[in-house]
């Protein structure tokens, strides 16, 4: 795959290179007394040099000849030199800021390319939205890869979004130098039933040679996963079992193992290395969504590599996870991944493999980040007027807005009605369908905190349609009070949830009247506001104050009655017909085993 990533091309490089290494030119930058971390041959190599030009690698170990006049000289003094960490699946909608705040974030942790798949965005505002953020990363050293969003809508027909997508936009996008793949293929459905659309889709991205990422949440893995893997899709994020991602590997595909802000599974498929003698070259450890207060507090892929050691998972090959394992992944290898002549000179500094702490980032042979801070502020960039005006709500909402009548004839004989209800999972994307019996108050159904069941709706936010679905949850603990969110995956409609309808109209309406965001009420106050303008999904302002106002809003959950870790996430994944076992879309019920409508009566 060609690279448009690096800020010298290798054909335009290749002399000065050769010159450096030679000794007949000096290197621009020369690290010295490092402890290599070695990802091409797994292991550590002690007092190594490395030379740079050009923004590439030169040469690897005594450098003392390429040490000219003008070459600056850093002393590495035992430290440990790695190659630039790559996060290959990552959604920076989720970080709640812009691509310019979310790289001032992630590049002091080690983090120097990212593989996005805008999806977020897209939903909303289509290719121009995903432009919007490429324009926004641009003004950054961060590399930033597309993988253009391949299901929008993620599950055709269950839902109603802003844009759509299609085979010929998928096709005009593998000509961006952006462009490296497609995002996550979701529709697991449409390529196992072969559907031609779908297959279009993922075609044209192999047409041009470009990767196929993947989405497969079922526990199957037998034929329905050589399938998917047959169709050509290369990587998968979902795998939440030792033997879901133990399988994919042995099949060929690279398992992506998830560690989020609320997706914590990397406990459970870190045993797929640690508890089987097997190669590790197909896995990767990845994000996938991240807020703010977590990057702020613990970190990003520093974080995540620190969780897999703490899993048994031997530094240098967690190491290999986010570098050369990412970078083979996406056929890119011959350029990112390790430290090697040349190889893009993105190299991250560490105390050692025990604290992992990042010291400098090197991106392109230039220092980026030191000591947790970037060095060079970014030009600003503001997002263009329309992409700001997002919520489109046809009718107005009240408290009666909610209410949901019983049907008659569904009424049992102690005055109740059987429904079905989505149980969420903490820290986990699954869900199960739960049928709970709820008495019938004035002829309506209402929330049963008492059973810690609430009303849901999902109103459709892009055209004024008026469609709303009605549904319950069950599993967040609130006992009074409401919450609301215009990030809802993938659709990103306004969803609301509550235990009664005053409290739910007023959540509804905050968010309505501040562009989008998620909030918290309680009793007629709102506890918790983090007001999202840019396309429902991202704030305006620097990471410390996201951070701050996220942090409010997860304590605000905590007063209603919820103590799961990023409750938000978890809320937002309500919608996502495309992961099962029960889901609710402005459209209504969706059976996600069965891919099918369904009622809320049993």
């Amino acid at each position: 795959m060609v690279n448009h990533f690096c800020k010298t091309p290798l054909w335009e490089a290749s002399r000065k290179l050769a010159a450096v290494a030679g000794g007949t030119e000096p290197a621009e930058l020369v690290i010295t007394h490092a402890k290599l971390v070695n990802v091409c041959t797994r292991e550590i190599l002690e007092d190594v040099s490395v030379a740079v030009a050009e923004g590439r690698v030169a040469l690897v170990g005594d450098a003392s000849h390429c040490i000219g006049e003008g070459t600056q000289v850093v002393d590495a003094e035992g430290k440990y030199l790695a190659p630039g960490f790559l996060d290959g699946h990552i959604h920076v909608e989720s970080s709640m800021m812009g691509a310019g705040e979310y790289a001032k974030a992630v590049i002091p942790h080690g983090t120097t390319g990212i593989y996005m798949d805008p999806h977020e965005i897209c939903n909303v505002l289509g290719l121009p939205g995903v432009q919007c953020l490429l324009d926004d990363a641009a003004r950054t050293p961060l590399k930033t890869m597309l993988t253009t969003p391949s299901c929008v809508p993620a599950v055709p027909g269950f839902e109603d979004t802003g844009s759509h997508i299609g085979p010929e936009d998928v096709a005009e996008t593998m000509d961006w130098d952006s462009c490296v793949g497609l995002g996550e293929m979701m529709n697991f459905p449409g390529i196992l039933s072969s559907n031609e659309e779908t297959h279009a889709i993922t075609g044209n991205t192999l047409k041009a040679g470009k990767i196929v990422t993947g989405h497969y949440s079922l526990p199957e893995t037998g034929k329905g996963l050589n399938a998917y893997i047959a169709s050509g899709v290369r990587c998968c994020h979902e795998s939440t079992r030792a033997e879901d991602a133990l399988a994919k590997m042995r099949l060929g595909m690279y398992a992506m193992f998830r560690e989020g802000s609320a997706w914590h599974d990397l406990k459970e498929v870190a045993k797929s290395i640690t508890e089987h003698r097997v190669d590790s070259r197909f896995a990767c450890l990845i994000s996938d969504d991240t807020h703010p207060h977590t990057l702020l507090s613990q970190g990003h892929l520093d974080h995540i590599v620190r969780r897999a050691v703490q899993e048994g998972i031997d530094p240098v090959t967690a190491i290999q996870m986010v570098t050369i394992n990412c970078a083979q992944c996406f056929q890119m290898d011959h350029e990112l991944g390790s430290i090697a002549p040349g190889k893009c000179a993105d190299m991250v500094l560490l105390n050692n493999l025990e604290e992992l702490q990042v010291e400098k980032v090197w991106i392109d042979g230039d220092l980026a980040a030191e000591n947790g801070a970037v060095i060079k502020e970014f030009a600003p960039y503001t997002y263009p007027e329309w992409a700001t005006r997002s919520i489109h709500i046809r009718d107005t909402i009240t408290p009666e807005t909610f209410r949901i009548p019983a049907k008659p004839e569904k009424i049992g004989e102690d005055g109740t009605v059987e429904v079905r209800a989505i149980e969420v999972i903490s820290a986990r994307v699954g869900d199960y369908e739960r049928h709970v019996k709820l008495p019938v108050q004035n002829g309506l159904l209402e929330s049963d905190p008492s059973q810690d069941v609430l009303k849901t709706v999902v109103f459709e936010r892009h055209h004024n349609t008026g469609k709303k679905g009605f549904g319950f949850v069950k599993g967040f603990g609130i006992r009074c009070g409401a919450m609301a969110s215009t990030v809802s995956h993938d659709a990103h409609n306004l969803l609301v949830i509550g235990t009664n309808d005053e409290d739910m109209a007023l959540a509804a309406n905050t968010l309505i009247q501040c562009g989008g965001g998620m909030c918290a009420v309680q009793n007629g106050k709102v506890l918790g506001l983090v007001p999202l303008p840019i396309a429902g999904l991202m704030g305006d302002k620097p990471m410390e104050e996201m951070a701050k106002i996220v942090a409010d809003l997860e304590e605000a959950w905590k007063v209603i009655g919820c103590s799961m870790p990023s409750p938000f996430m978890t809320m937002a994944l309500i919608p996502l017909a495309c992961l099962p076992e029960l889901r609710l879309t402005d459209r209504g019920l969706v059976d996600c085993t069965r891919f099918c409508f369904t009622e809320i009566e049993v």
